[in-house]
């Protein structure tokens, strides 16, 4: 009886402490019921961050201006060659306006970095939690995520086109939905040629190990 005990603890050791392994190997909140989760025989596959991209376009009543965002560090899983989760580190005090030059570019990149739009000094880093994906054609996944922005998390959808070791998506975020208030029709009336609006547009190239 006591050696039934005995080999009951151990049993269950093994499998808690090859839980805790699994999240902390990959980084994954797997524990967390709205996170996503992976089997043993999921394959991680890093993000070659040099060989990646980020692309924000943002709009407002005169103009536009765009620019890209450095991804600090990612990871997706693949189960049965799937794409089934993973998680992209966005580091948010690298945001580059590309269509400026001189003061004008300092001037509206500091201006984003601020408290103003996305608190860089208290929010350092976004992120992109992929839930769940199922593929709908050969190349083509209906992915759905999490996406947490100045400490505020949103459900999100878009489809994603994996081919040859590269994930493309574009999505479309609204700002708003993440406290970020400066120019926005949805917090300010009367704004006039000064608004922005608060819908802006990411296109995002993620190169990851074959």
């Amino acid at each position: 009886m006591k050696l039934i005990r005995i080999l009951t603890f151990l049993i269950l050791s093994i499998l808690i402490n090859q839980n805790v392994l699994a999240c902390k190997s990959c980084g994954c909140s797997a524990s967390k019921e709205s996170s996503h989760t992976h089997s043993e025989k999921s394959i991680t596959k890093e993000v070659v961050t040099s060989e990646s991209s980020v692309k924000w376009l943002a709009k407002k009543v005169t103009g536009s201006h765009e620019g890209i965002v450095a991804i600090s560090d990612a990871h997706l899983h693949f189960e049965d060659n799937l794409l089934s989760g993973g998680n992209i580190t966005i580091d948010m005090n690298s945001i580059n306006c590309t269509d400026l030059e001189g003061e004008p570019k300092e001037q509206l990149e500091g201006h984003l970095l601020s408290d103003d739009f996305f608190g860089t000094k208290y929010y350092p880093t976004a992120e992109l939690e992929i839930i769940k994906a199922e593929k709908v054609s050969a190349d083509i996944y209906k992915v759905t995520a999490i996406i947490e922005i100045k400490g505020v998390k949103q459900n999100i959808n878009f489809n994603a086109s994996i081919k040859n070791g590269i994930a493309k998506a574009d999505l479309v975020i609204d700002r708003s939905k993440f406290n970020v208030r400066y120019g926005s029709g949805t917090f300010f009336e009367n704004l006039g040629d000064k608004m922005i609006y608060d819908e802006f547009n990411l296109s995002v190239i993620i190169a990851y190990e074959k």
